[in-house]
Order: structure tokens, then sequence, then C-alpha cells
């Protein structure tokens, strides 16, 4: 491809609402352009990109026995409707009407409607197991679309659907999936971890996330170095502690404390640690019943966990602290006259004279062991539960007991889940089993964020000077960059001739044939992300040479022009 026959429209600064490095290198380099809050072009340099990776994911699918579709974008209620899921998705719906009022929405995903299909088309055990890819485009109305293409409303996405005849097969494609998703994000170059998860909002009964690695990631990971051990923070377990609670050494004191209410103050305030301080955090649940959580000062709520105990909540108001513990925020402690449900951490369970809220308004309690919250309990079935109600920390015990944990961060980028009977009991998808019998289908579920991946990738690829994709995503593999294009022949001779070499060669190269200052020309080529670049000028020409350079090179080697073509090839393989 020259230069002057494509369109490359790059930027010196991102615009100011860009954030993350991807979102800003993204519109500067031109792959993408704005349209609206959360919805982009894809120009021609992005959407090179970008069909790369559809590429690398249709091809691993069909390796592994995928078999491709494609789905309309919208889709009727009624569907819906069927599955409970019209009225609890939530605001992330984008619902629209047709002109004769029937409701429809511009699919976010397409449980309801591949379990149609299979319910329609699928009769016999015979028929599966099978599975349906596609990939397209999904709406999803983010509250607030951010990062470029890394939260947008519309996006592309590979979403694949399973269905079995018995759960030990749906088990065989689940890990057929997930080396397949390992397979497509090494062919692409990047650097991931596959971490154990939380259902969510799809349901079913197990579940892998794939993450690309980078600092950017709004997901924390919970990994063991000595292991194969991953999870997403989320669902990584705080393993109990194996010691015993040190025994008291201290009395329990009343102390007034003005003013004082966060965590970090107590500590500065007792010159204490925010280890031994003991956090009370009040919620109400969905019943309307109000609770109590128990942690360590220095560690924080996990709200699935807790979600799990308690069912749906949300954390108290302030009157709501007021009238149900007779303080404000900040003063509450387990000292409990009202049978309120109390959740500690297991890490609470060894503290031993620590310090917590004096249920009074500017007061604390220091020296408090658990002995001196019995007297208080009325109701003797009212106890303080202990479980694992918070976030790992690095440095915890790694929950398989083969070392300690570590965290890094991570971008979301696939999805897998065992959905097990949950959609096709609600849309009635049975099959004939070799009895004659009707059965349930099982069902798997598995997505890649495909137009995610070339943000991620960018956010784990790039410099000061720009973009450095792996070779795999890179728009173009090669930069033939002529300085004096126009005004030598010699050189735009030989950059000609080695264009029609390279491309002959199967090779994806970018003839920059502009008019254009070195400099320029340099600076476009490294800001879109050309892995490779050859310079050819009047005067290396006179010794048979060009100049070649790495994206991630810091200088440039002086090669034979006659093999260039040679050189590249090796790079390429390596």
């Amino acid at each position: 491809m020259r230069v002057t026959q494509f369109f490359i429209s790059t930027l010196k600064e991102a615009p100011s609402e860009a954030e993350l490095p991807s979102h800003k290198l993204m519109l500067r380099a031109g792959y993408i352009k704005k349209l609206a809050s959360g919805l982009y072009t894809w120009m021609p340099l992005g959407l090179r990109v970008l069909r790369k990776v559809e590429n690398a994911v249709r091809e691993e699918m069909d390796k592994s026995g995928g078999i491709e579709l494609l789905m309309p974008a919208v889709q009727p209620a009624e569907l819906w409707q069927e599955t409970g899921r019209w009225a609890v998705f939530g605001p992330q719906m984008l619902k629209i009407k047709d002109r004769h009022g029937n409701d429809f929405c511009f699919g976010p995903t397409h449980e309801e409607v591949i379990t149609d299909i299979a319910r329609r088309e699928i009769r016999s055990y015979r028929q599966l197991p099978v599975n349906f890819y596609q990939i397209q485009t999904k709406f999803r109305d983010e509250v607030r679309p951010r990062f470029g293409v890394m939260r947008a409303r519309e996006f592309v996405m590979k979403d694949a659907y399973s269905f079995h005849a018995d759960y030990a097969s749906l088990e065989q494609t689940y890990e057929s999936m997930h080396d397949t998703y390992s397979r497509i994000f090494t062919r692409l170059g990047l650097q991931f971890r596959a971490v154990a998860a939380d259902t969510g909002a799809i349901g079913g009964s197990g579940s892998h996330e794939f993450h690309v690695l980078a600092d950017a990631g709004e997901d924390a990971l919970a990994f063991c170095p000595d292991s194969d051990y991953a999870a997403n923070v989320e669902l990584a377990e705080a393993v109990a502690p194996d010691t015993s609670r040190a025994a008291a050494t201290q009395e329990m004191q009343k102390t007034i404390t003005p003013g004082v209410k966060t965590i970090e103050e107590v500590a500065t305030f007792f010159n204490s640690t925010t280890q031994n301080i003991l956090k009370t955090i009040a919620v109400v649940t969905h019943k309307g019943e109000f609770a109590l959580l128990l942690l360590r000062g220095d560690h924080q709520l996990n709200e699935l966990k807790a979600g799990k105990l308690l069912g749906d909540f949300r954390f108290a108001s302030d009157d709501e602290i007021e009238t149900n513990m007779r303080c404000r925020a900040g003063y509450i402690g387990p000292y409990d006259k009202h049978h309120i449900t109390i959740i500690a951490d297991h890490a609470t369970s060894v503290m031993s004279d620590f310090i917590c809220g004096a249920n009074e308004n500017g007061y604390h309690f220091s020296g408090c062991n658990w002995e001196d919250f019995k007297a208080p309990w009325e109701n003797p079935s009212k106890k303080i539960e202990f479980a694992d109600i918070r976030n790992v920390v690095a440095g915890d015990p790694s929950p398989d007991g083969k070392g300690l944990l570590s965290i890094c961060r991570g971008i979301e980028v696939g999805h897998i889940f065992q959905l097990r009977t949950k959609y096709s009991e609600a849309l009635n998808a049975t099959f004939l089993d070799e009895s004659g019998k009707s059965q349930m289908m099982e069902m798997g579920c598995y997505g890649i964020g495909v137009s995610r991946i070339v943000a991620a990738a960018i956010e784990q690829n790039f410099d000061e000077r720009g973009i450095a994709l792996p070779a795999a995503m890179a728009p173009f593999q090669v930069a033939i960059a002529p300085i004096g294009f126009k005004k030598s022949e010699a050189v735009r001779n030989a950059a000609e001739q080695l264009y029609t070499e390279l491309s002959e060669a199967g090779i994806e190269v970018l003839l920059d044939d502009r008019d254009e200052r070195p400099g320029v020309m340099f600076a476009d080529m490294e800001l879109i992300g050309i892995p490779h670049r050859i310079v050819i000028g009047e005067r290396g020409l006179k010794d048979g040479n060009a100049e070649y350079q790495g994206r991630r090179d810091t200088a440039a080697q002086i090669i034979p022009l006659q093999s260039a073509l040679e050189l590249v090839k090796l790079k390429l393989c390596s």
C-alpha cells in the first residue's frame, strides 16, 4: 500500500478528553475518530488492526470446531421476557420500538437468540454437541463511556454458545475454549493471564476471565507465582488464619476521640496501626434489614462475597446508622444491643487488644478483645458469624496452599462461562436422548471483546513515540521510508523495487511516497505502530545500502539493500 493511495490522519496532540494512553494514541494515530459519547468510527488504519484480531479469533475458533453464523443485532422483547431478563438486565440495554409499537432491543448479548435457534433446530442427541459463534457489533448503554473503545457503548465482540447432551460434554468444550482463547492471545503476541471469575449477570456455575496484563487495567488479579492459581480479586479466597489469637494483654478502655472518624485518623490518635483497628461497615439488605460487616482496618470489603451471604445490599445512610446504632458513622463498633446481624471477616478472629468504635459519638474503645463483647448479647442465637468478606492482598496465603499471592492489574478481554441449563430451562430448549426421553440442553458461553483487544494491546505496547504493536496486530508489517522519493530517480527506483519484492513475498508493506521530510515520515510510522522500517537514501545507495530499524530498537543499522527482503522475513519469523 502506498501512503498517497491510503488515508492516514495523525495528530500531534490527543484531544483533552482522552485519558488512557491507548485512547490518546488511537486518536493521535488516526485509528479511530469520535462520533459521539462512546461511539467511534474505525478509520482505515484502525480497521486493519481490528480485522487482524477478528481473523485470528475466527481462524482459531474454526480450528476448535466452532461454527460461524450471524444473528440479528436487533432482538424482540418477547425472547428476553421469556427468560425474565427484559425487566432486570438494567439501563445498559438500549430498548427501541418499531413503527407498530413493538418492543425490541439492540442486543447487548445473544443468549436468548441462540437458545431460540437451538430449541427450533436441535431435536436429537445426535446433533449434539455443537458450538455456534459470531463476530458482531453489540451495544450497551454505559452510564459513563470512557477510555475510547475500552469502554464504549458500541463494540465488536465474538460470542460463542455451545449446546450439549450432558455436563461432561460441556466440560470438554469449556476446556477446549480455554485452550482456544490461550492460543488466540498468544498468537496476537499479548501477555495475558486466565483467572477464575464470578459469573455475574450472565449466570451459570463457573467461569474464567482472560486479562491482558497492563497497569491501566480496571481489574486486580490475584495469582500465585509458585503455582497455577489465579483469580480475579473479587473471587479470590482470603484463607482464614491458621494461627491462634494472641492472649489479651490490655483492659478495654473508653476514650474520648472528638472528630476522629477515619481508620487513618484513629490509628494516628492511638499511635497504633491500621491493622490493629476493627473497621465496622453498616449496610441494609434487600429485605430492609440492618447489618454490620467487620474487617481489619487495612483490609477492603469484598462486596461480591458479602452479597453472597446477605443477598443484595447497600451501604446504610447516616440516618439509618443513627436510628439503629445511636451514633454517627465513624464511631460504630460490634457492641450490639439490638441483635443486629454481624458478619466478621476471618482475619478479625485473631485480633487482640484492638481498637474500635464505642457506638457513641466522639468515643472509641481500645484494648478490645472478643470476650469483651459477650455481655451485651441477650439473644444467644444471634452470634457473630465469621466468614471471608474481604479482598485478598499481596502476601496472603494462596488458596491452593502452594505459596503466597501476588497482585497485578489486567484488562478483561475474554470471558467463558458454564451456563448449564439456565437459558435452556427458561426457553424450554430440549432434545431427545438415546432412550427417546426429553432432556434439557447443557450450555456454555464464550465471549471475546474484539475491539477491546486493540486498546488493551496498545496499553501493553507503547512508548513515548507512539504505538508499538506486535507484528501480528500491526496495521502493516514493514514501512519503506525513501528520502527524496520525488526528487531522486535512484531512490524512487530502489524503493519501488523493494516494495514490489516485499509485496510479492506476501508481506504487508506501506511505502511512504509522500513529499515529506524524513522526520515527519519517521514520526508517523512510529506513531501508527509499524514494527519494521527500512530507510532508503541517495547516500546509502552509493554503497548499495539501506537502514533498518525495528520499532523498539534505539538505533538504526546499516544493511545491504539486496538482503532487506531476507532480513525482514527473518525478523517476522522471530
